[in-house]
């Protein structure tokens, strides 16, 4: 399972730790990821998820997992979340029919 956030693509970073003497030691910036479980008010059940704490404010803000999908670049998203919002469109378009 690769280090990457479900929903934002949050990933790896590669940079160096310099010390007080400018020596440069290599290092990698990992992610902080959470095993979450989300409630997605459209499908009326709940998604868990592997998102970063930062993806978590970012849910909150815009309303919740339904909103946030909808917003998100498919780009971003990873396949199980892109098939998640791929139902949520599908259910809303049934509704609203």
């Amino acid at each position: 399972m690769s280090r990457r956030c479900e929903l934002t693509g949050k990933a790896v970073q590669v940079g160096h730790l310099v010390s007080h003497s400018n020596i440069k030691t290599k290092t990698r910036f990992l992610p902080n990821l959470c095993n979450v479980t989300l409630i997605s008010d459209t499908l009326q059940r709940s998604v868990r998820l592997r998102v970063a704490a930062a993806a978590l404010r970012s849910v909150e803000h815009r309303g919740g997992l339904d909103a946030f999908l909808l917003k998100a670049r498919d780009a971003e998203l990873s396949q199980g979340a892109l098939s998640l919002k791929r139902e949520i469109v599908k259910k809303q378009a049934a509704a609203a029919a």
